[in-house]
């Protein structure tokens, strides 16, 4: 595997299980009294975001916290870059500093790759989200919910063959769909993609998906309804016309959710448009919403990346 995580589509069916299987480890560890282990200790992890988060950005904080490495964060807003200094040069400023591994989000897709390229082997680069492009660390803990969930671990064997995963509303502009496409895929599980077509990706036909443009008609083959935010941020002209057609069209109402088998799940990344994509009633009070999971697990798949990607020989305690 890479020094860096950039993408999942640079991983094969192995090195995707292979980071679910350290995943497992770390859930134990995040179970414990005191969920510290002393792996990374004397490493240095700096954090550059570009774009606001909460739970990226805090899961990785504490995942390198309970892995003992230090943390560098790094305010984009404050620093030399708002008088004009080059993302080149401070990242050089940020090596020179000694630091080990560098996560970075960024709203330009292919950026972080960018500067793996620009730093050689010399440090690590992880991806925690660029542009519309890629983010990793979703995709992977977003399967590794699905493993857990189906599978009670994930483990060095994770599969998700036999499940069927719809993947419900803003595709077009969601890095998230990118990736969780990657690792549901390569651990086997049967995706389709549903969306208006102005969220559909110009794309689409070479993802290895199906496409449909109506919920309602998929819904009763589906294991999974993982759920998208609107991302009025990113949109153009190719918004949504209407927010009440989406929710009618596309949103997981109240009405919508008791129409599906009770043990399907549902998923969503966050954060939640609530009256949008998913109801108060069914967010609140429905089995088998799965989103607290993923935050937890959040913190167990980030740990694992830092650790394969940082690990100096240091068993997990």
């Amino acid at each position: 595997m890479s020094k860096h995580l950039l993408d999942l589509n640079d991983l094969d069916s192995d090195g995707i299980r292979e980071l679910l299987h350290l995943t497992d480890l770390f859930v134990e560890v995040s179970q414990r009294p005191i969920p510290k282990v002393p792996a990374l200790r004397g490493r240095t992890i700096a954090m550059i975001f570009f774009e606001d988060s909460t739970r990226t950005r805090m899961s990785f904080d504490l995942a390198a916290k309970r892995l003992s490495a230090d943390v560098l964060d790094f305010p984009t807003h404050t620093s030399s870059l708002s008088k004009g200094e080059s993302l080149q040069d401070t990242v050089e400023t940020i090596r020179a500093l000694g630091v080990d591994a560098l996560v970075i989000r960024h709203g330009s897709s292919g950026l972080p790759r960018e500067v793996a390229e620009g730093v050689g082997e010399t440090i690590s680069v992880i991806n925690a989200g660029d542009g519309l492009n890629a983010h990793p660390t979703q995709g992977l803990l977003d399967a590794y919910t699905l493993c857990q969930h189906f599978n009670e671990v994930a483990g060095s064997n994770a599969s998700l063959s036999g499940i069927h995963v719809g993947i419900v509303g803003d595709i077009k502009h969601s890095r998230v769909a990118r990736s969780d496409v990657a690792a549901y895929n390569a651990l086997g599980a049967k995706i389709t993609i549903i969306a208006p077509s102005a969220l559909q990706p110009d794309d689409v036909q070479n993802w290895p998906v199906e496409v449909s443009d109506n919920l309602d008609a998929v819904l009763p083959n589906l294991d999974v309804v993982g759920l998208l935010r609107i991302q009025k941020e990113r949109m153009g002209n190719d918004a949504v016309t209407s927010i009440a057609d989406y929710i009618e069209c596309y949103g997981m109402t109240e009405a919508r959710a008791n129409s599906m088998r009770p043990e399907v799940v549902i998923t969503h990344p966050g954060p939640v448009n609530r009256g949008i994509e998913i109801a108060d009633a069914v967010l609140d009070k429905r089995p088998n919403v799965l989103v607290n999971k993923q935050v937890t697990n959040g913190v167990a798949v980030r740990m694992a990346v830092l650790f394969r990607m940082l690990g100096s020989g240091i068993e997990i305690d």
